[in-house]
């Protein structure tokens, strides 16, 4: 599965952005997509996930209630709507899949990076 994530830039604190990844190649129904981030000097955390159909959704504390995960018309299309950003939340965003599975550090697929920055 080959991921390409778009949509970071500069925002100010409050602001929203939305994020976009498009999965292709090998893309079954049984495949989990999801969000990941990395802060400068931290490890890289899970922000968000969502199953192929798009029924099932996870989030990280630190985002529920600012951050939607959805699918797009097409299944192989997942969106982060990030909402009330705050500066804790800049960091460069990853997208990932992984087979039967929320994705995880260490496994699966996983795209480029793609910064979001939160001024305050």
């Amino acid at each position: 599965v080959q991921l390409q994530a778009s949509g970071g830039g500069l925002v100010q604190a409050g602001g929203s952005l939305r994020l976009s990844c498009v999965a292709s190649g090998r893309t079954f129904s049984t495949y989990f997509m999801g969000w990941f981030r990395q802060a400068p000097g931290k490890e890289r955390e899970f922000v968000a996930a969502i199953n192929w159909s798009g029924d099932n959704t996870y989030y990280a504390d630190s985002v529920k209630g600012r951050f939607l995960i959805s699918k797009g018309n097409a299944k192989n299309m997942v969106y982060l709507q990030m909402n009330s950003l705050n500066a804790e939340d800049t960091a460069v965003y990853y997208c990932a899949a992984d087979y039967r599975r929320v994705p995880q550090v260490g496994s699966g697929s996983w795209g480029q990076g793609t910064q979001v920055t939160v001024s305050s």
